[in-house]
């Protein structure tokens, strides 16, 4: 039985095993179907915030019941061990180099524990999503061991036969009534037993039994002779508690970031999973928007503008100050005129009487911008799209008493993100 299936965004699974060849549905076996459609149900249930916007269950005409993916990529793991890896929809792409530009795409979030990765280690396309995952904690220890695990004094208590330390008086009495030659004593010990350690090497064993990956679990056993002198973690929340990051322990955020995820599935997004599951997903609208203006920063650096992103302070309403005004990126240039510029995670298409697809809630946004900002000048921009023959496309509002509001819209490439922000560039200069 396959155990792992991968699905694009917007694409449905059936259970139809007429339709098990169907290039335009994705099939699973009924059983796995009903756990998977139970799975989504139980976040229902729990009130999990958006839920529904990750998998959604449906009804086609003549297929039955389907499941649809949408919005959020990443994988999910069922309690039989089953796997559904999203990936998102990338114009032109297949699996192997969607999984590389998704990868590419996370790093850019501020919240994202993995900065060192290197992808050219890694045979992608026989990877799934998870034990790539784990391949970046891996990666992330490594880092963490050249440069020196640290130590610290730990106090101990412990019946020993010499003295050291100061003498516990109750629990010696009770213990070593009859065994005189004992004490019973606290004391400080330096070493590497500290907390942060003994969470890794608890990652690092979990790890071991969950991959199925050779390379993986070869490195992890490599790991674990550098952990011999720690002792595994025998309460998580406890010694998550008494980790303190600071400019001595600063190697290890990332990593306990990764271990909250691994040992207790505490994931990146409003999903979690419970002890017979896990979810990690990440919603595209988000990781979109932080690998856009990521790079736009980058590619505008020479032109010496300023770039605020996430940009605070303006609100529709003013008495009261209340529903603020959030663009993805302003910027101001020498001459103190703005752009504002607003990324959406959305495949438009090419039907113009349908406004392309594009949001009537989103053009109402961008006209709310453009009069609060006092700006003329607004680019929405949306992922390139294989249906989309027009990208010439923009909006225009007149009015005498306000500033004119023009919208304009771009295709960004993130397979080439740099170059296609280049041209984004040439085009922001000449407005």
């Amino acid at each position: 039985m396959n155990r792992l299936l991968e699905v694009r965004e917007f694409e449905a699974i059936t259970c139809n095993e007429d339709y098990m060849n169907d290039t335009s549905l994705k099939y699973l076996k009924e059983e796995i179907f009903t756990e998977l459609e139970n799975y989504i149900l139980a976040f229902n249930e729990r009130g999990e915030a958006d839920a529904i916007d990750f998998l959604k269950i449906g009804v086609r005409r003549n297929v039955g019941k389907v499941i649809q993916a949408r919005n959020y990529v990443g994988i999910i793991q069922t309690k039989s061990n089953f796997q559904l890896q999203i990936l998102p929809k990338i114009s032109n792409n297949g699996i192997e180099d969607t999984k590389k530009t998704f990868l590419r795409m996370l790093r850019s979030l501020k919240d994202f524990p993995s900065k060192i990765f290197n992808e050219s280690y890694l045979k992608i396309d026989r990877m799934n999503l998870y034990e790539i995952f784990i391949n970046m904690y891996i990666q992330e220890v490594l880092n963490l061991i050249k440069k020196g695990l640290r130590s610290s004094y730990l106090s101990k208590e412990e019946n020993i036969n010499f003295f050291k330390g100061k003498l516990i008086v109750q629990e010696h009495i009770k213990k070593n009534l009859i065994h005189k030659e004992r004490f019973y004593m606290r004391y400080d010990e330096f070493g590497i037993n500290r907390p942060e350690n003994r969470l890794i090497k608890s990652t690092l064993l979990k790890l071991q039994k969950l991959s199925t990956s050779a390379a993986n679990i070869k490195e992890i056993r490599h790991l674990l002779t550098n952990l011999e002198m720690v002792k595994p973690s025998t309460n998580y929340t406890k010694d998550f508690s008494k980790v303190v990051i600071d400019r001595n322990t600063k190697d290890y955020e990332m990593l306990m970031q990764w271990s909250k995820v691994f040992l207790i599935n505490q994931s990146f997004t409003t999903f979690s999973g419970n002890t017979t599951s896990r979810a990690l997903l990440f919603p595209m609208e988000k990781v979109f928007e932080s690998y856009v203006s990521q790079n736009l920063k980058r590619v505008l650096a020479d032109l010496g503008w300023e770039i605020s992103v996430q940009d605070k302070g303006y609100y529709l309403f003013d008495n009261p100050r209340k529903f603020a005004l959030r663009p993805d990126i302003v910027i101001t240039r020498d001459d103190g005129s703005r752009i504002i510029i607003d990324a959406k995670w959305k495949l438009l298409n090419n039907n113009p009487q349908k406004n392309y697809g594009i949001s009537q809630v989103d053009m109402y946004q961008m006209y709310a911008y453009s009069k609060k900002y006092e700006t003329a000048e607004i680019w929405l921009l949306y992922p390139l799209s294989d249906e989309m023959d027009n990208t010439d496309i923009s909006f225009v509002a007149n009015n005498l008493e306000f500033v004119e509001t023009n919208v304009r819209v771009f295709f960004v490439d993130v397979t080439r993100i740099g170059e296609s922000l280049g041209l984004l560039k040439e085009q922001l200069v000449r407005v």
